[in-house]
């Protein structure tokens, strides 16, 4: 098989493994070595869902011995199979990378013969690169569960971040819909990723030539909608992950249906963005706001809101804990007001020290006031009032209702409801009504019920 044929083949494949993260390594170039590696990442693609994705991220092999019901590379799928060598990848991504296509390597494969067998030609590959092509760029590998923990190890010295996916929320749900995989199988090798980070950077602080092992950290990435955990299971889930092993990401794929299987939603179901969208949400609200899952859902309330963010979901909650007072509260305090981000915050912190903080300096500082302003004082007067309509109508999230246009032809262009809009404008939409009367009812719909909520 023609390389180009293989490539075509493999980077497909990997397309649904999300990437979209900072490298987290800012590595400057060297002499006699190849490439450099910066923070903000490497280069990055938008797919047409809306995902953002490397360049150049392939599976070494889609040739796979596991029966995963809801991967599209499974054991008894019917499509092309193909497997690079260790030297076909490895010149490949430099004959990329001096092309100036890419600045890096996003690496995963299915599982070849053994997870050991898998992990010693991708072992390889970067040995090849780092080595030998003294490639000095950012390298994302994947690590295939049960694996040998001296081949993690290996992999680890070679890599800038390294990865292994939980598939599902559930031990249950993998059961079901992964046989052959096994939970403890996936949690060992980031127990010993966590703790070989931890120990690395220790032995980077006191030895000047120690070796760095995955200094950009671990990730994770789970799969949404393919089974039915409710979003307070995944996000106590995520909390735990994060506490645990000292994730740097986990990441939400919404499940797309790409096999006909029993276990599986229907092919005619749509992707749940707008719950990956939610879940990110929530995910940023744990890492950057000082927010535990249990904070955000419940039992009684399991699921995220559609039509609100999880923050103003929160604030919508407890209005006991507003209305909050912009000069003299503490940072913690102004990260749970809607409208007021970490730099806010801290831009709020280091103004009020000069002087008394008003509306027009807090439009400066870059707060949206559009929400904050109902829930904020500034210097003992409210920042504005309105009734419970208006502030029902300030909160509810636009996405949820959004809608794009579609061009059939050169002069004929057609509303559509945005991929992310709630499942209700698609529904409505399907059975006929126009995409912006549909996208109002729903609007309509969610701003009573919201203004009854408050």
């Amino acid at each position: 098989m023609e390389l180009g044929d293989k490539l075509e083949i493999l980077a497909d494949s990997a397309k649904y493994d999300v990437a979209c993260t900072s490298s987290g390594v800012d590595r400057p170039g060297r002499h006699g070595q190849l490439g450099s590696c910066r923070l903000p990442g490497i280069c990055h693609a938008f797919t047409a869902d809306g995902r953002c994705v490397s360049l150049l991220k392939v599976l070494y092999s889609n040739v796979c011995v596991y029966d995963c019901s809801y991967c599209v590379n499974r054991r008894s799928n019917d499509r092309p199979r193909a497997t690079f060598t260790p030297r076909e990848l490895a010149e490949l991504t430099i004959g990329f990378y001096r092309r100036n296509y890419i600045e890096g390597l996003f690496l995963s494969s299915a599982v070849v013969g053994s997870p050991d067998a898998t992990m010693e030609r991708m072992i390889e590959t970067l040995r090849l690169l780092r080595e030998e092509y003294r490639f000095n760029g950012y390298i994302h590998a994947k690590t295939i569960p049960g694996a040998d923990p001296q081949l993690v190890e290996r992999l680890g010295l070679l890599a800038d971040r390294l990865s292994v996916n939980i598939e599902l929320p559930s031990e249950a749900s993998l059961t079901k819909l992964a046989p052959d995989k096994k939970r403890t199988a996936i949690l060992r090798p980031m127990g010993q990723i966590a703790a070989r980070s931890t120990q690395s950077k220790g032995e980077m602080v006191r030895y000047k030539k120690a070796q760095a092992f995955a200094p950009a950290g671990q990730s994770t990435q789970m799969i949404i909608g393919a089974s039915p955990e409710t979003d307070y299971h995944i996000m106590n889930l995520t909390e735990g992950l994060y506490k645990k092993y000292s994730l740097k990401r986990v990441f939400y794929s919404a499940y797309l249906p790409v096999v006909q299987d029993e276990r599986l939603p229907a092919l005619t179901q749509r992707p749940p963005l707008l719950r990956e969208h939610r879940l990110y949400q929530a995910d940023w609200l744990l890492r950057y706001y000082h927010f535990s899952a249990a904070e955000l859902l419940s039992r009684e309330e399991p699921n995220f809101d559609p039509y609100l963010d999880p923050k103003c979901n929160w604030a919508v909650r407890n209005p006991q804990f507003f209305p909050v007072e912009v000069n003299t509260a503490e940072e913690a305090a102004l990260l749970r007001v809607p409208g007021i981000g970490p730099k806010s915050a801290r831009r709020i912190v280091q103004a009020r020290r000069m002087q008394k903080l008003g509306m027009a300096e807090l439009k400066r500082i870059g707060v949206v006031l559009k929400r904050a302003q109902y829930f904020i004082t500034c210097n003992g007067y409210a920042a504005a009032r309105g009734t419970r309509q208006e502030i029902a109508g300030a909160l509810l999230d636009p996405h949820a209702f959004g809608v794009g246009v579609q061009q059939l032809s050169l002069d004929d262009f057609v509303p559509q409801a945005l991929p992310d809009a709630a499942p209700q404008v698609h529904q409505l939409a399907e059975q006929g009504v126009p995409v912006p009367e549909a996208a109002r009812l729903v609007r309509e719909e969610a701003l009573t019920c919201l203004t009854r909520r408050m």
